[in-house]
């Protein structure tokens, strides 16, 4: 049974015989207890000595175990005397065993010549014999002892032996009990060489002793066994000092030696110690320091119990709880002057001496437990072996590997490595804690030996020999992968200070890039520990650099530098020795020791080839980043599935999960850090699965490594972390602006709160604390002579620590902080404060004042530069310098030493800044000119770089490790190590080395055929867009998915090779396993796989025309023509089709998308050939079917793309294409349609729109005749499952009729017609007559089309019958209507009303007269038949929204003829149509006046429409339906609706009445050259255009007035009125006239149009008698001859006399009180009139008189008639005015008038 980590491989053999050595056996025997409840044997001699080399050699060819020891067996009791003795433990052994040994001793010549020996023979064998001396240990070992003294071979030898195997059988455990240690034995010095009281110790010393340089072989090999055997005996402990003396002894041995045998045994038998030691602390923790039954009593002289347990068992101490003793002190003294690193006040011995020595009082002396000191023993052995690696090597041993310097080191670091991998548990477990006496503190083990590692590190790391820097590779490899909790500031310093350099380094060997390629490789495959790298670095404010970043830049650019030609073969394969990888066993298994004697070392190959070295790099950088991304897809697809298990503490156990592979269908690599050669896993294509979970390529060990945190870890919040990330980006700007532009930097630090405020203490804080701010940007900034940076310069300096410094060290540390800016009053502002503040800080200083330091300060500088300027010819000597400096010291002198010193001290070391030193390191030249040729042969300039750079390195990190542990022990609180778990963490990572994981897995795809590297890079391709789909990272989404298909080089057949055919697969693959998460990238993907097709199609020969366009062209070789149409490409491109069902709901929107535009490319391409390539389409309908169950939801996005595509493929100019395209969209419609659509959906409608849409778009009658016949066969088939799909056909039909090809026409006609015959119930049922009757009424509109339109007509007329028969129009049985609202389902809105918009339709698109004029028909004529029985709410809508805006056009004029193809169709359409419509209006109000008189209002605005018309025509008709209106419905009016009627009158004349005859600025004259001239007469119209009358003139300005066609309009406008004014008078008096009219007239309502015509006649006689205003406007133009308003003056005046008179006579009892003001009104009228017309002259006003003759005749003849009292009042004022138209020449009906007024006053009458 092997220990924890050991293999169960037997073990090597290897056996030896030197100098008659006896040959003994080494069996197993009692067991001591393991850390897994393992036995770990002791070892027990027998007869066979050469077993004990063999045992002890193994381990030097077997990995090491923790606790792996010799194999021994117990003897076997039949092999035992009869004779024997029983030890003070009760063990029984037989006498053989020591006799034998005494008696070669007894009988050698030097025991008689020491009485002392041979006394103390002869008393041991005499014990023995008697069978005593069990009990008395140290008598029996006495004469061992000193025959081993004795230096004596011969006894040398058998004394050993028999010392071996009496520690096998516990002899020498004592049985009395000793005093207990308050305090850990002494720790060992070179002083510690008294005898130990204990006899464990003494058996230690004296084996140790007996070696020296000199020591035979054979002795040294017992030497070896004996110390083994005391190490790893369970029973006698050996610690502290003896332990180390005994490790010292056997690791002396192995380096002196001269037999490789020895030096195997010596190393295997340190192997096995080392474990052996570190593996009892772990088995005292698990057993809690009891032992087994049968343990002595002696030795429980270290089982101790503490007191009190102290908090280090429970919590790590900070920083300031170290402590060590004075000889720990003192030994990390030496361990820094090993490390040549001078340490500080609080850092040496004194201060750990004086605690030690005065421990503090009140304190009880702390009790150790065993495993206390099992602990300090491995603490012990650990420290000492990391102050053996650090002892620097002499430079002639750097390049002898044999050498002991050199094999002491390497042996040292092996097993420095060797305990950390396999005792990890015992650095990282809280309990391990080392305790101090002195100070009753404690401390935990990984922190007392942190640094003791890292200086061991800092110096070896650096180190030009391969197999020193493997180990040390090695070494911090455990480090980063286990300890990086407790190490994180120091891993930081070593990466960025060491190997980070060494990568970026040109001066550091291929070698050395390749050790450090194949750590990072292992560090790549570890997903947690990459996290929690960038988690505590790059998102760490604290952290200088980026690590992880910058480690996958540095990676990124290895992988792609190319450095050499191709490799051979030969070449490929070499290896060196070196090359060896650093822990290549997989993750968990210990590694094996490497054999280093030295015949091994002897053995070592020269270095490799360059160029294999190079290649290799290559690959291992490359597998590096694939290796991320891969840990990058396992983190995230683990720590998504189960956080828990990340955050979850597994002391230090591994977790394993297991990402497996998804059967992508590519080949998997296997890990290239084991045996390079490549293992291919075949995958069957039918396995692939989309998965989104499952990552690509092989498994990934994905490990919960991170130790336990003691305190509560803070939770990993991925916002926080992401903020401190931005906020380091954010300082990094800051850095590089201030850099660039140290003001603009300043602001920006300020803006961003960097710096708190803007105080100068704050800046100044802020400037020497930032580490990334340039040194000279902070001296040019500090050195501006503004007053702010002047203050800030001050406090920057005073915050500098120059207190008790030398001046020179002082300076140096001044100018360290900046770099001194080059102008003159610059420096001098620096150097003054620099003397103020060197000043303040050094009191004992010899200078008199500040002026002193000022004056030596430039001096200084001066002198740094004269010394090592390579300019200056002539240097300063020292006493130039002191002549110099005289009298600066307040006119004295300064001491000469003082001067001297500062000029030695500047001569040797010159002030420069740390940057310029670095810049230097590593800049060899080799020394030019012929005399130095021969010097320079030979001289390696590279490596005495490497070496310079690599000092500077050491010392630097050195130096960062002093400093903070000086940090660490004024208390300074740990950096807290956050351990990561959450997956959002890969999105940041990804974000910012993206572009590095595509420059470095791209470049070497585009470079190399090898198909290894090949597949690599497309594994990481794979790896790098699943995470950026994942995440919906668009921008490296595209990146890595247009990389990769640009790559498969299907658009360059010629050029394409085997490596673009597995892109090919890899981007096939990525579809399958990523398409959920592709997007807009889908796009690539399917071009690609249309070039796919392309490319078999010509393969093939199947694409003439791709041969023809490619003879200019290469085309793809055979072999590989017939790769794509393999198997496996074939069904990968089909499952992406098939497959796409699987897909989530916005992926297949994304992918249809994409499919769609790939289609229309492909169109556009070849859509002129005559076969066209329609992969993609057909395609897209197949992916169609495969989706065909997918809910509607999903289906309504994906048809928002379809039916895009399939509108522009339908309408292509390639009937093929177009036809090909209907086609699929039928059958796609057939598959929908057998699906059932419930009601209130709309889905067939919009799958069946691209077909309305190619009605429209496509000219080609083809296609047109092909969309019907489409429509046709789904009637036939499906018109069971039509719902909303009739109305697109209707609207698909409907555009048919507009079509000027009459066979298209006539064809949709006849399928409307068979719709309309065979489904109309259909229809109805569904929802669609209103589109059937729309799609009808398109038909009637077909003008070109006379005989189909008049059919379609007639067939609309009867669809009112037939709808009124139809059950499913509701009629039968009507709803009721509640709260009288007519709903939206109302038979009356879904029916009638699309009904009689058809109608109104047709009369106002209609081209053809006569089916306009069965429209207007059928509309009014369906009106008046069934208007009955409509309900007033849909009056409203009949009158609002299909009778009046039939006239709409009245309001807009003649500029909208958007109806019309031009005026004269528009004068027409109003001629023929429009005015019957008005007509029949009118006839229809007549009909249903009690329904319609609600519409009065209406009415009566469309009328003052018709009326307010510049043209007559239309002005007359509308006052001739007023006329109608009213004559026929008087009776029906009631007061209400008169007094709406006589409003409507009195408005029109008020509008009507031409008041603009007046406006004085009509009268304003203008040139005559731009005057009108305009006419009386009305302008020829031969159209009849609706011309509403304009708006008044108040917006018109005068200076528009004086324009004259702004003046002709006006001109224009008031004859107009003067026309509807007479014409408005004329209407009045004719219904006037009308009795029925006059009967119904309220009276009131008659006085209210009495008043309008007296206004009407007063202003037409004012006008005619102001002469002024009438020639004011004939001079302007107006007219040509002076204007009156005659006419409208005399006809106003005879209406209103007629209606006075009918009032006056009118006898009915509402008239009564109203007759005698109307004769009043009359006969002063007629006064007034016959007055005028007595003053008219024939012979120029005969015109007058013929038109107020008609007037005063009637005047006279009301009068005659007038009642007694009126006539005899009004008779003396008229009878003077009636006698003077006797003297004139008077019209016979004024003689007839006039007669009957005379009779009537005549006598007689």
């Amino acid at each position: 049974m092997s220990a924890p980590g050991e293999t169960n491989e037997p073990l090597e053999e290897i056996s030896l015989s030197d100098q008659g050595t006896e040959i003994q056996e080494v069996h197993i025997t009692s067991p001591v207890p393991q850390p897994n409840g393992r036995q770990t044997p002791s070892a027990v001699l027998t007869d066979d000595q050469s077993s004990v080399v063999s045992t002890a050699a193994t381990t030097v060819s077997t990995p090491p175990s923790a606790a792996k020891s010799i194999s021994i067996s117990q003897p076997a009791p039949q092999r035992l005397s009869s004779t024997s003795i029983t030890s003070g433990q009760g063990q029984t052994l037989s006498i053989v065993l020591i006799t034998s040994a005494l008696k070669t001793i007894a009988a050698s010549k030097e025991a008689k010549r020491s009485q002392q020996l041979r006394e103390a023979t002869d008393h041991a064998l005499e014990m023995i014999n008697q069978g005593l001396g069990g009990d008395k240990p140290r008598e029996i070992f006495e004469p061992l002892r000193l025959a081993c003294e004795t230096q004596n071979e011969k006894l040398m030898v058998p004394s050993l032996d028999c010392i071996s195997k009496l520690i096998s059988y516990a002899f020498f455990v004592e049985n009395s009990p000793e005093q207990s240690y308050t305090s850990p034995p002494g720790s060992p010095s070179a002083s510690a060489t008294s005898v130990p009281t204990s006899l464990a110790d003494l058996v230690t010393h004296t084996i140790t002793s007996c070696y020296t340089e000199s020591t035979p072989d054979a002795v040294s090999l017992q030497i070896v066994k004996a110390l083994l055997q005391i190490v790893l005996s369970p029973h006698i402990l050996v610690h502290h000092s003896s332990l180390l003396k005994a490790v010292r002894t056997v690791y002396n041995i192995f380096l002196l030696s001269q037999s490789s045998m020895n030096q195997n045994v010596a190393q295997g038998g340190l192997t096995q110690m080392v474990h052996h030691i570190f593996a009892r602390t772990q088995v005292t923790e698990l057993t809690q320091a009891h032992f087994p039954v049968d343990q002595p009593v002696s030795a429980a002289q270290s089982t101790f119990s503490l007191s009190t347990p102290t908090a280090a068992e429970h919590d790590p101490p900070t920083p300031s709880t170290h402590s060590y003793s004075n000889q720990e002190a003192v030994e990390m003294d030496e361990v820094a002057r090993a490390a040549g690193i001078p340490l500080p006040a609080d850092e040496d011995g004194s201060e750990e001496g004086a605690r030690a020595e005065t421990p503090k009082t009140g304190r009880m002396p702390r009790i150790f437990s065993l495993r206390d000191l099992f602990i300090k023993d491995a603490f012990l052995v650990f420290r000492a072996l990391c102050k053996l690696t650090m002892k620097p090597l002499p430079p002639e041993s750097e390049r002898d590997l044999k050498s002991h310097p050199m094999r002491s080191k390497l042996l040292s670091l092996h097993l420095v490595r060797t305990i950390l991998d396999s005792h990890m548990p015992v650095f990282m477990s809280p309990s391990s804690v080392i305790l101090s006496a002195s100070t009753n503190e404690a401390t935990l083990f990984v922190q007392a030996i942190k640094q003791y590692l890292c200086l061991s590190l800092s110096r070896n790391a650096v180190s030009s020999v391969p197999q020193v820097f493997e180990a040390s590779v090695e070494i911090f490899w455990l480090v980063l992968s286990s300890m990086r909790s407790k190490l994180k500031r120091e891993i930081e310093v070593l990466f960025n200070e060491i190997f980070i350099p060494i990568l970026e380094m040109r001066t550091s060997t291929l070698q050395q890039k390749l050790v450090l390629s194949t750590m990072l490789q292992r560090f790549c495959q570890d997903p947690q520990s990459l996290v929690e790298i960038y988690l505590n670095y790059d998102c760490d404010i604290s952290a200088v650099e980026n690590i992880y970043e910058r480690l996958m830049n540095i990676i990124s650019k290895l992988s792609t530098v190319h450095h050499g030609p191709p490799p051979s073969k030969a070449g490929a394969s070499a290896q060196s020795p070196s090359q060896v990888q650093p822990g290549s066993a997989k993750s968990g298994q210990q590694q094996t020791l490497p054999s280093l004697t030295t015949t091994a070392l002897s053995e070592a190959a020269v270095n490799a080839d360059t160029v294999a070295l190079e290649r290799r790099l290559r690959q291992q950088s490359l597998e590096s980043l694939v290796f991320v991304l891969r840990s990058l897809v396992a983190w995230k697809d683990a720590a998504g599935r189960n956080p828990a298990t990340l955050t979850k503490s597994q002391n230090g156990n591994a977790n394993g999960l297991t990402v497996s592979d998804p059967g992508s269908g590519s080949r998997s690599r296997s890990s290239l850090g084991e045996d390079g050669k490549e293992t291919q896993s075949s995958t069957d294509s039918a396995s692939i699965r989309r998965t989104s979970t499952a990552s690509i390529g092989g498994s990934v060990d994905l490990r919960v490594t991170t130790p336990i945190m003691e305190r509560s870890p803070l939770e990993d919040d991925p916002g926080r972390f992401e903020s401190e990330k931005l906020r380091k980006m954010t300082l990094a700007e800051g850095y590089r602006l201030f850099n660039s532009k140290p003001k603009k930097g300043i602001n920006y630090f300020l803006d961003k709160g960097f710096i708190a405020s803007r105080t100068p203490k704050n800046i100044a804080a802020f400037l020497i604390n930032a580490d990334g701010l340039s040194k000279t940007s902070i001296g040019e900034y500090l050195g501006e002579g503004d007053e702010e940076n002047i203050a800030i310069m001050h406090d920057f300096v005073d915050m500098l620590d120059l207190t008790n410094l030398p001046f020179v060290n002082a300076l140096r540390t001044f100018l360290q902080a900046f770099r001194l800016p080059g102008e003159a009053q610059k420096i001098d502002r620096y150097m003054l404060k620099f003397a103020d503040r060197y000043m303040a800080g050094n009191a004992d200083t010899p200078f008199a004042n500040a002026t002193t330091a000022y004056v030596l300060a430039y001096s200084t500088i001066m002198l740094n530069t004269d010394a090592h300027n390579p300019q200056v010819k002539r240097r300063m000597t020292k006493q130039d310098f002191i002549k110099n400096n005289r009298g600066i010291n307040d006119d004295a002198d300064l001491p000469e030493e003082i001067l001297s010193a500062i000029f030695d001290d500047i001569q040797t070391n010159e002030i420069r800044m740390k940057d310029e030193v670095e810049a230097q390191l590593g800049v060899v030249q080799p020394a030019v000119g012929l005399a130095n040729v021969l010097v320079n042969v030979g001289r390696d300039f590279q490596k005495e770089a490497y070496i310079a750079q690599s000092n500077g390195m050491a010392n630097r990190t050195e130096a960062l490790f002093k400093t903070m542990m000086r940090a660490q022990r004024r208390g300074k609180p740990a950096e807290h190590f956050f351990s990561a778990s959450h997956f959002v963490h890969v999105r940041p990572m990804f974000e910012v080395a993206w572009m590095s994981f595509l420059a470095g897995i791209s470049g070497p795809l585009q470079s190399t055929d090898s198909l290894e590297v090949v597949e690599l890079c497309l594994d990481g391709f794979k790896y790098a867009i699943r995470i950026a789909a994942f995440f919906d990272m668009e921008l490296e989404r595209n990146a890595f998915v247009t990389t990769l298909a640009k790559f498969t080089f299907l658009n360059n057949l010629g050029e394409m090779k085997a490596k673009n055919m597995e892109a090919i697969k890899a981007l096939l693959d990525v579809a399958l396993s990523e398409g959920d998460h592709l997007r807009g990238s889908w796009r690539d993907v399917l071009m690609c796989v249309s070039q796919l097709e392309h490319m078999q199609l010509i393969g093939s020969g199947q694409d003439q025309d791709g041969r023809k366009g490619s003879r200019s062209k290469k085309l793809p070789a055979e072999e590989l023509a017939n790769e794509s149409r393999s198997t496996h490409i074939t069904v990968s491109v089909d499952m992406v089709f098939s497959l796409s069902n699987q897909l989530s709901g916005a992926a297949i929107v994304d992918f249809v998308q994409a499919l769609s535009d790939v289609s229309w490319e492909e169109i556009q391409s070849s859509g002129l050939s005559e076969t066209p390539r329609l992969f993609s389409i057909r395609k897209l309908v197949e992916v169609c079917y495969y989706n065909m169950n997918r809910i509607r939801l999903e289906w309504v996005n994906m048809w928002a793309i379809l039916g895009e595509h399939f509108n522009q493929v339908c309408c292509h100019s390639n009937v093929h294409v177009s036809n090909f395209a209907l086609d699929s969209l039928r059958q796609l419609a057939m598959r929908f349609l057998e699906k059932e659509e419930l009601p209130s959906f709309k889905f067939q409608k919009d799958f069946l729109k691209p077909f309305q849409y190619t009605m429209v778009h496509n000219n080609n009658p083809e296609s047109r005749d092909m969309v019907l016949q489409c429509l046709q066969q789904m009637i036939q088939a499906r018109a069971h499952n039509l719902r909303s799909g009739w109305r697109t056909m209707f609207a698909v039909f409907s555009a048919a009729s507009k079509v000027f090809n009459e066979s298209i026409a006539s064809y949709a006609f006849e399928i409307v017609t068979i719709v309309n015959r065979d489904h109309f119930s259909s229809v109805v049922f569904h929802g669609s007559f209103a589109d059937l009757t729309v799609c009808i009424a398109d038909f009637c509109k077909a003008s070109k089309f006379q005989r189909i339109s008049l059919v379609a007509t007639s067939m609309l007329r009867e669809l009112v019958s037939q709808m009124l028969k139809c059950p499913e129009c509701g009629f039968t049985n009507p709803t009721t209507r509640e709260e009288h609202v007519l709903r939206a389902n109302d038979p009356m809105i879904r029916f009638w009303f699309p009904m009689l918009f058809s109608f109104v339709d047709i009369i106002l698109n209609g081209e053809d007269l006569e089916v306009r004029r069965v429209a207007l028909e059928s509309l009014f004529g369906n009106l008046k038949t069934h208007g009955a029985e409509f309900p007033p709410e849909f009056w409203d809508i009949v009158c609002k929204e299909l009778i009046f805006p039939i006239f709409s056009v009245l309001r807009s004029g003649p500029q909208d003829i958007s109806r019309f193809h031009s005026q004269e169709d528009m004068s027409v359409w109003i001629s023929t149509t429009m005015i019957q419509a008005l007509r029949d209006t009118i006839d229809l109000w007549t009909f249903h006046f009690s329904i319609l008189e609600r519409f009065l209002d209406g009415l009566l605005d469309l009328l003052r429409s018709f009326i307010c018309q510049e043209n007559d025509t239309l002005a007359r008709i509308g006052t001739s339906c007023l006329q109608q209106l009213l004559e026929n419905n008087a009776s029906k009016l009631s007061p209400q609706l008169w007094q709406r009627v006589i409003t409507t009158i009195v408005w029109l004349f008020k509008t009507t009445t031409p008041y603009q005859l007046l406006d004085e600025r009509l009268r304003t004259e203008v040139d005559e050259g731009s005057a009108s001239t305009a006419a009386t007469e009305e302008p020829q119209k031969t159209t009849l255009l609706p011309a509403p009358l304009s708006p008044p003139l108040t917006d018109v300005t005068d200076s528009n007035l004086t324009d004259p066609a702004t003046r002709k309009r006006v001109f224009s406008l008031i004859i107009t009125k003067c026309v509807l004014q007479l014409l408005l008078i004329e209407t009045t008096h004719e219904l006037l006239q009308s009795n029925d009219v006059y009967e119904n007239i309220p009276p009131e309502h008659l006085l209210g149009l009495m008043t309008v015509l007296d206004d009407s006649y007063q202003f037409a006689r004012g006008f005619n008698a102001n002469k002024e205003v009438r020639n004011g406007l004939w001079k302007v133009g107006f007219m040509r001859h002076p204007p009156n308003l005659l006419k409208q003056e005399s006809s106003s005046a005879a209406t209103l006399v007629n209606v006075l008179l009918r009032i006056a006579s009118d006898k009915r009892p509402e008239y009564v009180k109203n007759r005698e003001d109307a004769s009043t009104r009359l006969v002063l009228l007629g006064r007034m009139i016959i007055s005028d017309f007595n003053q008219l002259k024939p012979d120029v006003q005969g015109r007058n008189i013929n038109a107020w003759s008609p007037v005063v005749a009637e005047v006279l003849q009301g009068f005659s008639v007038c009642e007694d009292s009126i006539f005899h009042m009004y008779l003396p004022a008229l009878y003077p005015l009636a006698v003077d138209l006797l003297v004139k020449d008077i019209s016979p009906e004024i003689r007839i008038a006039l007669r009957s007024v005379l009779l009537r006053i005549s006598p007689g009458a």
